[in-house]
């Protein structure tokens, strides 16, 4: 399961980041996932959650936002939404040697809440990780 290891690394990502602004506690951490990827949402969860124990994220949510998979063709320039398992083939023209994937395999922290204290909170803003 390799959701077990992208945890790990956003964990680690994370609590660098918090440790490094004089976080207390991170409370939520939102990452953008492409739909092709090839994350499963409740695993990532369920691994997160075991990532964070022990950690200054422990007891954080995660917040997923999937990013839909998006084609361009290179022959007409026609953009279409690829779905899932992708349809590489251009609806426009029908070629499908010429298409460029313009969205769908991100794998990002987006932004992370964190407290410095009980009556302060912070925001920071974008760490990246790819898959």
């Amino acid at each position: 399961m390799h959701e077990m290891s992208i945890a790990t690394a956003v964990v680690g990502q994370v609590e660098e980041a918090a440790r490094a602004g004089g976080a207390s506690v991170v409370t939520t951490v939102r990452l953008q996932v492409g739909e092709l990827a090839g994350v499963v949402p409740d695993a990532l969860a369920f691994c997160f959650e075991l990532a964070c124990a022990g950690t200054v994220l422990e007891g954080a949510g995660l917040v997923t936002e999937t990013v839909g998979a998006r084609a361009r063709c290179g022959a007409c320039a026609r953009e279409w939404p690829t779905g899932m398992p992708p349809d590489l083939c251009c609806p426009g023209c029908a070629r499908a040697a010429d298409v460029e994937l313009l969205s769908g395999r991100e794998l990002q922290i987006v932004s992370v809440d964190w407290e410095d204290g009980p009556a302060c909170a912070r925001t920071r803003e974008p760490i990246s990780e790819e898959a």
